[in-house]
């Protein structure tokens, strides 16, 4: 595989040549969170074990992969409504927190608590610990209630983005039932989660996935190692009828394709604060600037601009819209030739 500079593409971020896109609904997103939490960051400077520590800045929020997508989309100008399980004290704290941020919400009231996700960052090291609870334990009835809600909500909106783990009690083809549910109606699906919930969804051909290289090692089961390995496996889920394939690589930028074209990008340098809802402002950066038209290159371009402006920013999605664009800015895009 041999990487070429696009002579289309400079480093100036721009919106590129429009590609086909269906414009229905265009501003509005459904983003789905069933294992919704209240994230708690820590700055601890020389975190070590066995030691009682004084965090130099604390942050609370509301969290889970879908509100983080939803609040990036917010910033980026575009309309979304985000759902999921709020179970007990502990999602009335989410939804309070989505109403502070002005996030439009419409969740399942469930009796068993939510989750609370602890990262703590040292930014000494460059480390980021993380505690993540499994999450509350919901019913039969409660599934069904989230998925006729999301089904619901997806008749004004021309695309779903099914987000993250979910708690207890959620079978695993719960992405998957709703992927071909949703399809069936003509809505566009993007599936960013892991595990079985991933494994099984993609045989339903969503309309984007977003994996890392450890989740697409899992699809394709092989280990994934290197970028000839993630793109041919990129390629293989497109040969199997999923439109668009997007691999994070962390600090090594990511690859995109459609089957037809394949771009690299490779994010500037960031003075790290947090890796937490990185690859989720990835995908809100990309569904922005696709579902307006952009090329691949050059929503990959913002795509990856988001994501290290986030991981310069504590706080899941907190980013800046200036951040996000001096990011895409510095952001370098290759086609991927062969």
């Amino acid at each position: 595989m041999r990487l070429v500079q696009s002579p289309q593409v400079s480093n100036k971020f721009s919106m590129g040549l429009p590609i086909e896109v269906n414009r229905e609904h265009v501003r509005l997103i459904v983003t789905v969170t069933p294992n919704a939490a209240i994230d708690k960051t820590y700055v601890i400077e020389g975190f070590t074990l066995d030691r009682v520590h004084r965090p130099i800045d604390t942050k609370s929020v509301a969290g889970g992969k879908g509100i983080n997508v939803s609040r990036v989309l917010r910033t980026l100008g575009y309309d979304s409504v985000a759902t999921g399980f709020a179970g007990g004290r502990i999602g009335e704290s989410i939804l309070r927190a989505l109403d502070r941020e002005g996030l439009r919400h419409d969740f399942v009231r469930v009796v068993d608590e939510a989750r609370l996700c602890i990262a703590v960052v040292d930014p000494t090291t460059g480390t980021q610990t993380e505690v993540n609870e499994h999450g509350p334990v919901v019913t039969e009835d409660d599934v069904r209630s989230l998925s006729t809600k999301v089904e619901s909500l997806s008749v004004d909106a021309g695309m779903v983005v099914l987000c993250g783990s979910c708690p207890p009690g959620v079978p695993d083809t719960f992405y998957r039932d709703l992927t071909r549910s949703l399809r069936k109606k003509g809505t566009d699906v993007v599936l960013d989660a892991s595990g079985e919930q991933l494994r099984s969804a993609v045989s339903e051909q969503p309309f984007m996935v977003k994996p890392n290289l450890l989740e697409l090692g899992h699809i394709v089961g092989r280990e994934i190692t290197d970028e000839r390995e993630a793109l041919a496996a990129a390629r293989g889920l497109i040969d199997n009828g999923i439109k668009i394939v997007a691999v994070t690589m962390g600090k090594r930028g990511a690859i995109l394709t459609d089957g037809a074209e394949a771009w690299r990008s490779i994010p500037p340098d960031v003075k790290f604060a947090s890796a937490v809802g990185s690859g989720d402002a990835f995908v809100a950066a990309f569904l922005r600037s696709f579902r307006d038209g952009a090329s691949l290159s050059d929503a990959l371009r913002l795509a990856t601009g988001a994501g290290a402006a986030n991981a310069a920013t504590y706080g899941a999605g907190f980013c800046s819209k200036e951040s996000i664009m001096d990011m895409a800015d510095a952001t370098t895009v290759e086609k991927i030739a062969g």
